[in-house]
């Protein structure tokens, strides 16, 4: 795999993702740090926090809290201070399962981190983004082609999607996109057994247009691209192979 990235592109700007120690935020902060960036990541998890500041420059820091709790949210982006670009990719195991049999806490529990942190991310961090700045939030296409038993995960995509088109308008000039990524590699899927799973990566993988599944550095690079164009906002751009067209 080869990545294209353009060195210097984001010398003197500071980037937080938030989800920044493993998968596509991982992938994103190291793509960041790599072009010039100042990154700073965040994660509930503090020896994966620990691992993931070993794979990133030296001036790279990490800090750790919560999402999911408004407060630790509030204080952490006083801690951080001004910067340039927000990253959202926090997420956990999918919730998956026909809505019957799904119990109605585990639903609200899994918008509490992809929606309801994202919403509260936001609410504490713009204040703190400077002129020219961006705020990239994350999806998917469950939303655009929901399969069976995603009603929970194409909910949540939806709303991400409608969150993401009205901040761009309230929090202009910050721009405000999404990235909706098809089927990844990353721990997003570590509730299904490894047979299972790489059996799964395979059979999409072969009925995708590209020719397989995605890995996480595909994806870093649109939120790169988010972060570096000055026109584009209230967008979702779709990042999958070619899934939702087949």
């Amino acid at each position: 795999m080869h990545e294209q990235i353009t060195p210097g592109v984001l010398i003197g700007q500071r980037v937080v993702v938030l989800g920044g120690s493993a998968g596509i935020g991982l992938a994103t902060a190291q793509l960041a740090a790599a072009v010039g960036a100042q990154v700073v990541i965040v994660s509930s998890n503090q020896p994966r926090l620990e691992a993931a500041l070993q794979s990133l420059p030296g001036a790279s820091t990490g800090h750790l809290a919560d999402l999911t709790q408004e407060a630790q949210l509030h204080a952490l982006f006083e801690r951080i201070g001004a910067f340039d670009h927000l990253v959202f990719t926090a997420g956990e195991s999918l919730l998956l399962g026909e809505l019957v049999q799904t119990d109605l806490s585990l639903i609200r529990r899994a918008f509490e981190l992809r929606y309801y942190g994202a919403l509260a991310a936001v609410k504490h961090a713009q204040p703190y983004v400077r002129p020219g700045g961006s705020i990239t939030l994350t999806s998917g296409i469950a939303s655009r082609r929901p399969g069976k038993g995603w009603a929970v995960g194409a909910s949540i995509c939806g709303a991400i999607d409608a969150l993401t088109r009205a901040l761009a308008v309230e929090l202009a000039p910050i721009r405000v996109n999404n990235v909706a990524p098809g089927v990844v590699k990353t721990d997003l899927w570590a509730a299904m057994p490894a047979p299972d799973r790489a059996a799964m990566y395979a059979g999409i993988g072969q009925s995708l247009p590209v020719g397989r599944v995605g890995e996480a550095p595909d994806v870093a690079q649109t939120y790169l691209y988010l972060m570096q164009q000055r026109y584009g906002t209230g967008q979702s751009i779709v990042v999958d192979g070619g899934n939702v067209l087949v």
